[in-house]
């Protein structure tokens, strides 16, 4: 049998070496891939009645996901999104700065999904949904980083915020009037609002008040067997 040589004992560490070098980027691969993210198929600028499907991966092996609250990107309001489907029992809420999905917490390891339907998208070239995703032991994930700050430590641990690429606007697109929840126009706001005209109340002259006796007496009476005694000049006697 011929004896091992130099270069066959150098080429089987090698091939030693990538094969620990493997398995452990095997082994650590798991939580580097779990992340956030929003979908919406050919969505455009200004399109309206866009439903957004949200996939919010789970990187916890002891707790499950219990709550996501959602910070809407410039352009958006909470009266601008209707909830459509969740995880069974789940809720969703408006805050002032987006909105929560939230309920029951999920089984371990199992991945939160809900749909959303927004208004109108607003004329941008991308939107970005800044996520905090709650367990149930309260762990908190913050996938708020945006692109260029998402580099995390170099591993790919990094916690990008879910973000969605739009097409131009279609021709002729317009922006829809503005839902209720929204801040007036400049315009509206700087139109006074008209102040209530206040009357003051008439006054009402008193009636005059009805003769006494003694006024009737000052007139003069028709006979003297008709004047009353009290019309009798004073010092006379009866």
């Amino acid at each position: 049998m011929p004896r091992p040589t130099l270069l066959t004992r150098r080429l089987s560490r090698t091939g030693a070496l990538t094969a620990v070098a493997f398995a452990v980027a095997v082994t650590f691969a798991g939580p580097a891939a779990a992340h956030t993210e929003v979908e919406a198929e050919g969505a455009r600028a200004l399109d309206q009645d866009v439903a957004l499907t949200f996939t919010a991966e789970s990187e916890s092996a002891s707790a499950g996901i219990s709550k996501l609250e959602v910070i809407l990107p410039e352009g958006l309001t909470p009266a601008d999104i209707t909830f459509k489907e969740g995880p069974k029992g789940w809720k969703f809420a408006p805050t002032s700065r987006g909105y929560t999905v939230s309920g029951a917490k999920l089984a371990v390891g199992e991945d939160a999904e809900y749909v959303v339907t927004v208004r109108q998208l607003p004329d941008a070239k991308s939107l970005v949904f800044k996520t905090l995703q709650s367990y149930s032991d309260g762990k908190v994930d913050r996938w708020i980083e945006l692109e260029e700050e998402s580099g995390g430590d170099g591993h790919g641990h990094g916690h990008p915020a879910p973000h969605l690429d739009l097409q131009a606007a279609a021709p002729g697109a317009k922006v829809v009037s503005p839902t209720s929840g929204e801040e007036p126009t400049t315009e509206e706001a700087a139109t006074p609002t008209p102040r209530p005209v206040h009357r003051r109340p008439r006054r009402r002259r008193p009636r005059p008040t009805t003769r006494t006796a003694t006024t009737a007496c000052r007139s003069p009476c028709r006979s003297a067997s008709a004047r009353p005694s009290s019309c009798s000049a004073p010092g006379r006697g009866g």
